[in-house]
């Protein structure tokens, strides 16, 4: 059964259709990258198999990329992967790599790709390829869709919140440097057009599912001009959704109310690293990182990206947690 469901979801994307975030347990510490805004299918080979990209990743990636290819060969599944390995804690990442995985997630129009963790020592270079990639692609808007597992059962059940984070500015600009020894500035930056962007995102998002309210995450009371900014584009574009109910909250506020009454919630749109801590905590509520979906996304631009919705630990490899069962 869950063959022929990673079968059929796989094959829709190729065809360029959409599908559903709520996806099998297993697959959902995978990225799965689906390229639209294309009038045809990618071209099949004279068997009719497909070609999707396939990046392996780091940690628990590779053995969930090694079930995954044996699920779609029980499920006869029409599919051959073009396979890349980009890794920088395994030495294998370059300038040149990242360019053979780009055209090829730009021709064959659909990847799976595992996570690709960032080394901790600074090596010349401040930008990570998983950056990169999402610059490349203008994957702009991640969307973490937090909901409760039935039979799973923790403090809070019956969660349904969506968290929305702009993942291409914010602190995770890679703008650092050591102006006098001793002294390192980090450059947060904020824009106008990406702040519009992303809460626009949001509100389009909020309407198209049926949400009822948006929640914009900020501490624009210590950083008045950077978060004040994005706070005010939020309110701008909220005025033109007026059936959407709008409220703003601060996010160490906002952290504590997660855990005390996550149900106040319906969708929250926040900075990047806001997004990145808040997206760890809400897994936590429903059960962990492994049972949260998510996908990065850029609606101008012709791919998305589906993946896990936060953080796998490096240690979880070769370990029953990286074989779950599906929901």
């Amino acid at each position: 059964m869950m063959a022929a469901a990673l079968g059929r979801s796989l094959v829709t994307l190729v065809k360029g259709a959409s599908v559903p975030l709520w996806q099998p347990v297993s697959t959902r510490a995978l990225s799965l990258t689906a390229c639209r805004n294309v009038p045809e299918a990618p071209p099949a080979r004279a068997d009719s198999t497909f070609k999707v990209t396939m990046v392996p990743g780091d940690g628990v990636g590779p053995e969930l990329m090694t079930a995954v290819k044996e699920v779609f060969k029980a499920g006869d599944v029409p599919v051959e992967f073009e396979e890349f390995h980009l890794s920088e804690v395994q030495h294998m990442a370059s300038e040149e790599k990242l360019d053979q995985v780009l055209t090829s997630m730009k021709t064959n129009r659909v990847a799976m790709k595992g996570k690709i963790h960032t080394p901790m020592e600074f090596k010349g270079e401040l930008a990570s390829y998983e950056m990169r990639l999402r610059r490349k692609l203008d994957l702009f808007a991640n969307v973490v869709h937090v909901k409760s597992l039935p039979g799973y059962s923790t403090r809070h059940n019956n969660l349904d919140l969506v968290i929305i984070r702009e993942q291409t500015e914010g602190e995770y600009s890679s703008l650092e440097h050591e102006s006098v020894t001793g002294v390192v500035e980090c450059l947060k930056i904020i824009t106008r057009v990406k702040s519009r962007r992303i809460a626009k995102f949001a509100f389009d998002y909020a309407t198209k599912n049926g949400r009822s309210k948006v929640t914009a995450v900020h501490k624009a009371n210590i950083m008045k001009l950077g978060d004040g900014l994005f706070l005010q584009c939020c309110a701008e574009i909220a005025e033109l959704y007026p059936k959407i109910k709008y409220e703003n909250i601060i996010i160490d506020n906002c952290c504590m109310q997660l855990v005390q009454n996550p149900y106040q919630f319906d969708v929250l749109v926040m900075p990047n690293l806001y997004g990145n801590i808040i997206d760890n905590l809400a897994a936590g509520l429903v059960g962990g990182a492994g049972v949260v979906p998510g996908r990065a996304t850029a609606p101008s631009t012709p791919c998305s990206r589906r993946e896990r919705g936060t953080r796998l630990p490096k240690q979880w490899a070769g370990t029953s947690p990286t074989r779950p069962p599906c929901c």
